[in-house]
């Protein structure tokens, strides 16, 4: 038998058959391994993570189960890495470009420094780079343009400089392109309209400079332009506005010019977003704005601060959408059009400083500005009709009559009532006092008479009164003292006699000018009137005296005989002196007079009047306000969103601007008249609502924001835990323990704000989410609840965006009825405060690792009654405050007081936190109980 010749051969295949699995496990391992050593290099050169996502970054499981990363399912290769708005701090390892398999990275909202590494180029698979909201630096790598199947590149808000790569142009499959607020510098690229893929182009708030080029006309998929905020010269090139699908359209903060063409509205009948303000565009409004039928969408539209003139068209009442037209700072003349009255979605109209010389019919708004305009007659009395009114200014024009006393049944005014530097005359009538939520009281330099009613301290959340150069004559009303919000008043330049009302002095003022009036008497020396800088008293015919020794007054007379002898010698001086007097008199009222209506007529309201006159701002103020949403300015993240601090250039306002997280288009009507109902809230004890934004990014998406009264204290969180602090944080060094008493005086103003939200504000609330974070402290540790009513504006995110609790609170601090499906209400609020109280006594989170099975926080502390309640307190309630005194007895007294508060403390909170909701105690009881306990302790400290 013949040995075959292809024996060698066969067995030669089969061992290859046989070592090919082997071969291919090998060399998929070692690939694998790649991957593993590529993500170690990312982690080590992240400085920080606060959040501790990275610590499951270990050898004891695989790479793809890492926090934060997907892989796929076949090749067990990193495909996604996933780490956005984790607090990390540090830069890009190089070696990310060899994970080969990648396909998109997410790291916006973080504090991502340095550059981005060039190695990413590598990525033959990559489609999509979200590096916004950082810290970069330097030129945007060329050598992205190797990624070709690019889709989405996201990096702004960072610092990156330099001009957009030339190589970008070879980018075929690009869809998005957003590189808004950095300091990119040069032109437009032409070849960016070759990438006819292109859906949306977002490159505002850079140096660009040049003109916009007109291949930008070829992309026919464009929905999106965002150019603003940059130095863009000449016109709009014609072909831009044939591009059909846009929906965002902004060139705002440029020096471009030019006319808008007639057919604007026709051939972009899909715009919901139209900003071309503070350029020069002139001539016209566009007739087709509002004769396109299917420019229906159009929601916002700022026109302001150009050129524009003539009339405001009738048809634009057929923008059945259109909520926040701003036309302000132009030349447009004529009346406001009635069918204005027609447009139900409208919530604030701004036409302030144009020519416009009459009022129209306008029946829902929400804001109205018509200030630094020529309207004339009298203010009609159909604006009382406007029920929903929150804000009116008319101040600056030529406006006569008396204001109608319509207006002052407008009950939802909340904001401001500026009606200065007008030819008003009459009185202010006493339905004053039914503005009970208004702000700010503005009708300086008129010719209103009468005496200033007694019911204005009904308005009791006032903080601003300016009733300058009147003819006021009477009083100044004692009720004015009532107002424990009011920070300004000018009363000045009116006929006001009597006394300075001793109750001013309870008031937080910062601004007081009583000057040139026929006031007499002691002037007050405690409150604000210690402070020779914040009041002004002059020119009142030397009638006044006292006062602290700065403001130069005569001393208060004693009553003694002798002061009161004047001798006949003297007595004739007196005489000659006032006769010479009486002859001047005459000639310097008249120059008076002539001075201050010469003053009055043309000069714009002083600054204290207007600088706290907040109005909706805009998305773009925001952004200068946050640096761009700087990470630097993050001061927290939640579930409803993230919270910066801001600061206004325009006055140096510093507020906390929360960014609710909302990422799907389509911003409900509702969101407005929703935040109205949040500024309508007013508390000392909650914090205040200034304002909100309902805008679109530069990215096209919706952007919901509020802005809330800044509070430099940080949250309880912070002081009830200080370790678990970032050491970035900016207040961390000042934090301490807090007091026993500190906690017991935070304990009540928070059952305070909720005994408020429920029972006295016009709408009961329920707050839904108590917790420590959500509490703010001020300069004087006063407790400020916030995110009180988000639940209502949380209806409107999608389900898949909710947190793990929801709307219905944070686990630990929720209700047990609520993971029941129950629904909110009072009592759950109550069980979230009494877990806070036993927080702030045992210093234990309700989610500490100890609490397991039946164990909660609960039923630790209600297990300690009433004999053991030592044995689970906050140590430092107890040995934290140095007592100096060395009497032991006393000392042992002071103990026992503290022993029984605490007691007090922790059978309030367990009272609070029962499994049943009517167990529980409600919120008035709670606040007459911790007071009581409070008492008890001021009362020891005193002995």
């Amino acid at each position: 038998m013949c040995r075959s010749t292809y024996s060698p051969y066969i067995i030669l295949l089969c061992i290859t058959l046989i070592q090919v699995p082997n071969f291919a496990t090998s060399l998929s391992n070692a690939f694998q391994e790649r991957d593993r050593v590529a993500l170690q290099a990312f982690k080590l050169m992240i400085t920080q993570d606060p959040e501790g996502v990275l610590n499951s970054w270990n050898d004891s499981r695989h790479f793809c189960d890492w926090e934060g990363i997907t892989c796929s399912p076949m090749h067990r290769r990193v495909t996604v890495l996933d780490l956005q708005s984790k607090g990390l701090i540090g830069s890009l390892s190089p070696q990310i470009g060899n994970l080969s398999f990648l396909r998109e990275i997410h790291l916006s909202n973080n504090t991502i420094q340095g550059k981005i590494p060039g190695e990413i180029g590598r990525l033959f698979r990559f489609e999509a780079l979200y590096l916004s909201h950082n810290s970069l630096v330097g030129e945007i790598p060329g050598n992205l343009s190797y990624c070709s199947r690019l889709i989405g590149l996201y990096l702004g808000y960072n610092k990156q400089e330099g001009s957009i790569p030339s190589e970008f142009g070879s980018l075929y499959n690009l869809k998005e392109l957003a590189i808004h607020v950095n300091n990119l510098t040069g032109g437009i690229p032409h070849f960016l309209g070759n990438i006819t893929s292109l859906e949306a182009i977002s490159l505002a708030y850079n140096s660009l400079g040049g003109n916009i080029p007109s291949s930008l006309g070829q992309l026919k998929e464009l929905k999106s332009l965002g150019l603003g905020g940059n130095n863009l010269g000449g016109t709009i090139p014609p072909s831009i506005y044939n591009l059909s699908l846009l929906a965002n359209f902004s060139v705002s903060e440029n020096q471009l010019h030019g006319s808008l063409p007639p057919s604007l509205g026709l051939t972009l009948s899909n715009l919901q977003l139209f900003q071309f303000s503070k350029n020069f565009f002139s001539g016209s409004i566009p007739l087709s704005f509002s004769n396109a039928s299917k420019l229906q969408s159009l929601e916002i539209l700022e026109m302001d601060h150009n050129q524009f003139e003539g009339k405001i068209p009738e048809e634009m009442s057929r923008l059945q959408n259109l909520q926040f037209p701003d036309m302000r700072h132009n030349q447009l003349s004529g009346e406001i059009p009635s069918s204005f009255g027609n447009l139900s979605s409208l919530v604030e109209l701004q036409l302030n400083n144009n020519n416009l010389s009459s009022f129209g019919n306008l029946s829902s708004l929400v804001e109205l500005q018509l200030n630094n305009n020529n309207l004339s007659g009298v203010i009609p009395s159909s604006l009382g009709n406007l029920k929903q009114l929150a804000l009116l200014h008319l101040f600056q024009n030529d406006l006569s009559g008396a204001i109608p006393e319509e207006i002052f049944n407008i009950s939802h005014m909340s904001d401001s009532l500026n009606f200065a530097r007008n030819h008003l005359v009459g009185s202010i009538p006493p339905k004053i006092g039914n503005l009970k939520v208004l702000r700010m009281f503005v009708v300086s330099s008129n010719n209103l008479s009468g005496e200033i009613p007694s019911e204005i301290g009904s308005c009791f959340y006032l903080q601003e009164i300016y009733m300058a150069e009147n003819l006021f004559r009477g009083s100044i009303p004692s009720s004015l003292g009532s107002l424990k919000d009011l920070l300004e008043i000018d009363l000045s330049q009116n006929n006001l006699s009597g006394k300075i009302p001793i109750s001013l002095e309870r008031l937080p003022l910062e601004y007081l000018n009583l000057s040139f009036n026929d006031l007499e008497g002691q002037v007050p020396t405690k409150g604000s009137f210690a402070n020779a800088s914040a009041i002004s008293v002059s020119g009142n015919s030397n009638r006044l005296c006292g006062g602290i020794p700065e403001l130069q007054l005569p001393k208060y007379p004693k009553n003694n005989s002798r002061n009161h002898k004047i001798s006949r010698g003297a007595l004739k001086v007196i005489i000659s002196t006032c006769s010479v007097f009486s002859g001047l008199l005459p000639v310097s009222f008249f120059i008076f007079y002539w001075l201050r209506r010469r003053g009055g007529s043309g000069k714009e309201p002083s600054e204290p009047i207007l600088r706290r006159a907040l109005r909706k701002v805009s998305y773009e103020s925001l952004l200068k306000a946050t640096d761009g949403f700087s990470s630097t300015h993050l001061i927290g993240i939640g579930s409803f969103g993230s919270v910066y601090k801001g600061t206004f250039d325009r006055d140096g306002t510093i507020v906390a601007i929360k960014v609710l997280n909302l990422q799907l288009r389509g911003a409900s009507k509702s969101f407005a008249a929703e935040c109205r109902a949040l500024r309508n809230i007013r508390h000392r004890n909650l914090v205040r609502v200034i304002t909100s934004c309902s805008s679109i990014d530069f990215q096209g998406n919706d952007f919901k924001a509020l802005v809330y009264e800044y509070m430099p204290n940080g949250s309880l969180e912070n002081w009830l835990h200080p370790d678990a602090i970032p050491q970035t944080d900016e207040k961390n060094d000042e934090i301490r323990n807090l007091t026993l008493l500190e906690r017991i005086s935070i304990a009540i103003d928070v059952a305070s704000a909720l005994d408020y939200l429920h029972h006295h504000c016009q709408e009961p609330t329920i707050h839904c989410d108590l917790k420590p974070s959500n509490i703010l402290l001020d300069n004087n540790l006063t407790a400020h609840v916030g995110d009180f009513g988000l639940a209502r504006l949380r209806q409107e995110v999608p389900n898949n965006q909710s947190s793990s609790v929801g709307v219905r609170g944070t686990i630990g601090y929720a209700a047990p009825e609520y993971g029941l499906g129950s629904e909110v209400t009072a009592k759950g609020d109550v069980y979230s405060f009494g877990i806070l109280l036993l927080e702030m006594v045992t210093g234990k989170k309700p989610t500490d690792i100890m609490f397991e099975g039946d164990l909660n926080l609960h039923n630790f502390a209600r297990m300690a009654l009433p004999d053991h309640v030592m044995d689970i307190v906050d140590l430092t309630l107890i040995n934290g405050d140095e007592d100096t005194t060395s009497n032991q007895r006393l000392q042992q007294a002071r103990l026992n007081c503290k022993i029984e508060c605490l007691s007090s403390m922790v059978k309030i909170g367990v009272a609070c936190s029962m499994a049943s909701p009517r167990d529980r105690m409600n919120t008035t009881n709670v606040v007459h109980e911790l007071q009581s306990v409070k008492n008890i302790l001021l009362q020891q400290a005193k002995r």
